[in-house]
């Protein structure tokens, strides 16, 4: 009986193995959506999913999206996969409809780096005093958007008529004035608070060719990212069947595979890993040879 002991506790420890790598394997499952938004590479919303470049700058929440960073989190609208583009919204932000108090967009050093507002996307500051910088040194920032001037808004939408103001102008006249504003690009605010700019309101539109002609209640408001997509080899792992993700400690790249406990090689055709040994599935193998030569050992006892 006693000779039997080793045999019981070996299968055990095989048993455990076994099961602790079936959940790692598990757990490393990465999901393919949030709400109506796909969830492709480089992008991910669990844990060592996409590319470790992009790590937490997605938060799913419920059925929403957003982008994470250092202002606030950002509603995504779309995410075009081939245009290596994503359509973000402030609920925070002024809009033709409505005026809300003001704040910064700011990013952080990396998401400028490789996620940051496209050429498309005209910022919009309104409200701005004379001693503005881009009224006075840094005029030359602000741009006609489309043939539109800022300057529309303030006649064409609601939330910004309060700003118009109007003066005597002598007899039974008036003079309608409008504090200054700016049409800039991304660059002007990112160097440039708003406390800086001395602009109490700000909004964003995407051009992307569809605002000639267009009136301001028609734009598209929001914020078009354009982003880069790092090539480690993930094309090869999802040709085969697999899952680009990173091992969350070492930001090492890693091709997690679907029914399988391989999640360290280059893809899901088995053989050698990204670390230059084994892949898992030859572990596997090598389990299931001394598991058969332990039983042949044992029955011999």
């Amino acid at each position: 009986m006693a000779s039997r002991l080793p045999c019981f506790f070996f299968f055990h420890f095989l048993f455990t193995l076994t099961t602790l790598t079936s959940t790692a394997s598990a757990a490393t499952s990465c999901r393919t959506s949030c709400g109506s938004i796909p969830i492709n590479y480089p992008f991910g919303i669990d844990q060592g999913c996409g590319s470790p470049q992009f790590k937490a700058m997605l938060n799913c929440s419920s059925t929403d999206l957003y982008f994470v960073t250092p202002s606030g989190g950002y509603k995504v609208r779309s995410i075009d996969y081939d245009k290596n583009t994503m359509v973000v919204f402030d609920p925070s932000m002024s809009t033709c409809s409505i005026l809300q108090p003001h704040h910064d967009f700011k990013l952080s050093d990396i998401q400028n780096a490789i996620i940051r507002p496209s050429y498309d996307t005209v910022f919009a500051l309104f409200n701005c005093s004379n001693d503005s910088p881009v009224h006075n040194r840094y005029r030359s920032l602000c741009f006609q958007a489309a043939g539109h001037s800022c300057d529309e808004l303030y006649s064409s939408c609601t939330s910004f008529r309060i700003f118009n103001t109007t003066s005597p102008n002598g007899g039974n006249s008036t003079v309608h004035a409008t504090p200054y504003c700016c049409f800039t690009s991304y660059d002007t605010v990112r160097v440039m608070s708003m406390n800086i700019l001395d602009c109490s309101h700000y909004t964003t539109v995407i051009d992307g060719g569809k605002m000639r002609g267009v009136a301001p209640m028609d734009w598209s408001y929001g914020i078009e990212l354009s982003y880069s997509v790092p090539e480690i080899g993930c094309g090869r792992c999802r040709k085969s069947g697999g899952t680009c993700g990173f091992d969350d400690e070492t930001e090492i790249f890693l091709c997690q595979c679907p029914n399988s406990n391989n999640i360290s090689t280059r893809d899901c055709g088995g053989g050698v890993s990204d670390q230059g040994g084994c892949s898992s599935t030859n572990t596997n193998y090598a389990t299931l040879f001394l598991a058969m030569l332990v039983s042949f050992i044992c029955a011999m006892l």
